[in-house]
């Protein structure tokens, strides 16, 4: 990594760990579930590898930290940063502001206000096809007319949900994160510092944050896995906030 690429401002995607309906594959938004205890265990590897001072997140790197308000994610927030220590000088009073299970008080860069629980950045709303398997859903779909023979299949990206969210709603809600995002990243292109942002949540919109970080549109053709507990990364080529880039391979922190 060159030295410009070490100052230049990074979003870590982080998907919560594996839940019932990841093993069944159902259709998971609004449905509240928890972790499997495969799931916490996923998280916390990843916590221990790659989350703290020194580590590929560092939290003293870190602007904004955006979470899903669902049970899933917000349970991922607290095994990747709960078991971090907190600054003496944030713990000195014997309490500190705490969010979604951990006490952020002195532990990010961006200080108290880091931590935002937020349906900007939940799943993709499934409405009707809540909790269905795809097949389900094409399955319901022709038996209500609305597949008819030689009809591509139904596809969440092109066709959205009945009685959910759109594509075109999805990219409206991505559009303006990554506004305020790409505003808070900024001015830590000349300065340097604590601009890392960190969004945890779910595989379909992430996956959709990806597409749109990249200005394509969410139904675009380009595969990509995000597996249950893991982490990608997105940046800036040439450092420049007007080439957003994905980070295909980054080599971890050498240490201190």
């Amino acid at each position: 990594m060159s030295d410009l690429d070490a100052t230049t401002p990074r979003v870590f995607l982080a998907r919560h760990g594996e839940t019932e309906w990841t093993i069944s594959g159902q259709h998971t938004g609004t449905t509240d579930l928890p972790l499997t205890p495969l799931g916490e265990r996923q998280v916390s590897s990843t916590g221990r590898l790659l989350v703290g001072p020194g580590k590929l997140i560092d939290p003293r790197r870190v602007q904004r930290v955006w979470v899903s308000p669902r049970r899933r994610a917000r349970r991922t927030f607290q095994l990747l940063f709960g078991s971090l220590p907190v600054p003496p000088s944030a713990d000195s009073e014997g309490g500190g502001e705490e969010v979604a299970g951990v006490k952020v008080e002195g532990l990010f860069g961006g200080g108290i206000g880091s931590v935002v629980v937020s349906e900007r950045i939940r799943e993709w709303d499934y409405g009707e096809y809540e909790g269905m398997r795809p097949d389900e859903v094409r399955e319901s779909r022709r038996r209500m007319g609305m597949e008819k023979e030689g009809d591509p299949p139904w596809s969440v990206w092109r066709d959205g949900c009945v009685g959910g969210e759109s594509k075109a709603d999805i990219e409206e809600r991505l559009d303006r994160l990554i506004g305020e995002i790409k505003e808070l990243q900024k001015p830590y292109m000349e300065s340097g510092g604590n601009g890392d942002i960190v969004l945890v949540a779910h595989g379909l919109i992430l996956r959709c944050f990806v597409k749109r970080w990249l200005d394509l549109p969410v139904d675009d053709s380009l595969p990509m896995l995000l597996s249950p507990g893991s982490i990608a990364i997105l940046s800036y080529k040439k450092h420049d906030i007007k080439q957003p880039a994905f980070y295909m391979g980054m080599a971890l922190p050498a240490g201190e």
